[in-house]
Formats: C-alpha cells, structure tokens, sequence
C-alpha cells in the first residue's frame, strides 16, 4: 500500500480537490493507497474539511496539531502515521503533480528506495525569490555535498528509508536534506511545479528566510566558519594598518589617527556583532535540541487506518 502523506496549513479549499484528484490517479493505476492530511495548526477551518473528506472518502485519514508546528513536523507526523509499505509526501496545493504518482510508485516496485521528483522549472516567481531560492539551495547542496537546486519536497520512500528518518532524534529538521543524508538507492522523476488550484501561497519573504536561516543553522556549521573568516579579514586589515601607522611614525610623519581609530573600531564593532548574532543563534538552536521536546502535539486525529504494509 502507498501512504500519501499531505502537510495542510490554511488549505481548506484545496483538500477535497486534493483528495478526489490523488485517489482518482492511484485508483486509475490500481494501486491500494491512504491519503493522510496533516492539520498543521490551520485557522481556516481546515480540519473540518479533512474529517468530512474522511467520512466521505474512507481511503482519506486526518491528522490534527495542537498548534502550527511547521511543515517540516507535519511530514514527519504524516510519516508517523503511515501504515503502508512506501509513503509520498506533496503538497496539498497540487503543486505536485498527482499524475507523477505511478511513475514513481512503479520505480520503487523496481527496487528504489527513494524517488525525487525534481523540478524541470520553477513555474512562476519573483526574480528575487527565484534569486535567493537558488543561493539558498547553492549553501545547502555544499552541505549535504548533494546538487540540491532542483530539490523539492515532493518524495515517495520506501518504509525502511521512512524508519530511519523516523528515528533520527534531532528535533530541527529538513526533510529535503535529510532524505538525501541518509543515503539509499535513489532516483529521480522531474516535474513541472503547477499553478495553485486554491487560495494563495503562505510563503512571505520573511518567513522563507526565516525557514532558510533554520535550515541552513540546524544542517550546516558553514556560518560558523564565517566568523573566523571575518576574524581573519579584521587581523589582516589591521596588520596593515599597523604597518602604515609605524612607517609614518618612522619616517618622522605625523600620524592622523583619529579617522583610522573611528574604523577601525566600527568594523571590528561590527565584525564582533556579526560573530556574536551568528553564535548566539547556534546556541539557541543547541537549547531547543537539548530539552528534547517532542516534534509536534498531536490534538485530534479522524478516519480510519487501513490494513498493513501490502
């Protein structure tokens, strides 16, 4: 069976349509599926639409958070409650085209263990977030040593590549990466990102980078190093500086100093701000991992679970 794991945040007018479109091109292709809707927390009556997509549909399961735990939980609680034995994760906005679905369920019957569906474009952006999308998948990919531009959350795994993620004990988590972390055979199917069939996108400049800074802190040490790069940059800088200083006062030149001071103490005031924001924000991530808090609360769930990983 295949689990079909679907993160909603505010989506209510995208889940039925959701559900009918997925369970139309599983049935079609005969393959024995469960959709599983996770409620991240939404304020728009989204979880009304799952449960009475669920009394309607019993292929359809419903998961409810207590609050907005994020994306990145909401899948991970999706793979939690998936009983089948692989599990795709898309997008409840049908950004992720269903049709792509037997293709990749027909892979893993050949034996691979984790199907990308990769981007062929990025549909319709901004030049600015298409910009900063690319710099950020740049950072990344060096991270996980993975090409990472093409990256999307759109996966179908098979169980044992959904256990282990499982049971990885970090609590700051990103998906796409850590699938490619983990390793096992994998292939890739390409799509091409649709337009929304409901609502708007939830994704504001901020809140992408917020979700890039988060990611970025929580997978790679990179920024880190920034701080010693900038180290360097400042005790060269001042090495010459220091030499002019010193040949002026040789040569019997007085030295103006005043200027250079005033520089001198605003860039390593600065350099200093920077590195202390930078190792600030990696102990606040250390403190959220050490109290061990769970992922996610989960408040409610609805529809029933299917037999068996067939």
């Amino acid at each position: 069976m295949l689990s079909v794991v679907i993160p909603a945040y505010n989506e209510a007018g995208s889940i039925g349509r959701a559900a009918e479109c997925i369970g139309r091109v599983l049935r079609d292709a005969e393959i024995p599926y469960e959709l599983i809707f996770v409620d991240d927390g939404s304020s728009d009556g989204s979880w009304d639409e799952i449960t009475q997509t669920a009394e309607q549909d019993s292929a359809v399961r419903g998961v409810g958070f207590s609050r907005n735990f994020g994306k990145e939980a909401a899948i991970f609680a999706g793979m939690e409650a998936a009983g089948g034995a692989c599990c795709a994760v898309m997008d409840c906005d049908l950004q992720h085209p269903p049709e792509k679905l037997p293709e990749m369920y027909a892979l893993w019957r050949q034996g691979w263990e984790v199907v990308n569906g990769v981007k062929s474009d990025r549909g319709r952006e901004s030049s600015l977030h298409g910009f900063a999308a690319r710099t950020f998948y740049k950072i990344m990919g060096k991270a996980v040593r993975i090409d990472m531009s093409r990256a999307s959350d759109f996966k179908l795994m098979d169980r044992r590549v959904v256990d282990t993620l499982l049971g990885l004990s970090e609590r700051k988590t990103f998906f796409r990466a850590l699938t490619a972390w983990v390793g096992f055979k994998t292939a890739e199917v390409e799509f091409s990102v649709a337009e929304r069939t409901a609502g708007e996108t939830h994704w504001s400049t901020m809140s992408l980078i917020r979700y890039a800074v988060s990611n970025i802190a929580s997978y790679s040490s990179a920024p880190m190093q920034i701080v010693t790069v900038l180290g360097v940059v400042t005790l060269l800088l001042s090495l010459v500086l220091g030499v002019q200083t010193l040949v002026n006062w040789a040569s019997g030149g007085a030295a103006d100093g005043f200027t250079t001071v005033i520089i001198l103490m605003l860039l390593i005031g600065s350099v200093l701000m920077i590195s202390l924001g930078i190792i600030g924000y990696y102990i606040s991530q250390i403190f959220i991992e050490v109290k061990g808090r769970p992922r996610y609360l989960v408040a409610k769930v609805c529809g029933k679970e299917r037999g068996g990983q067939a």
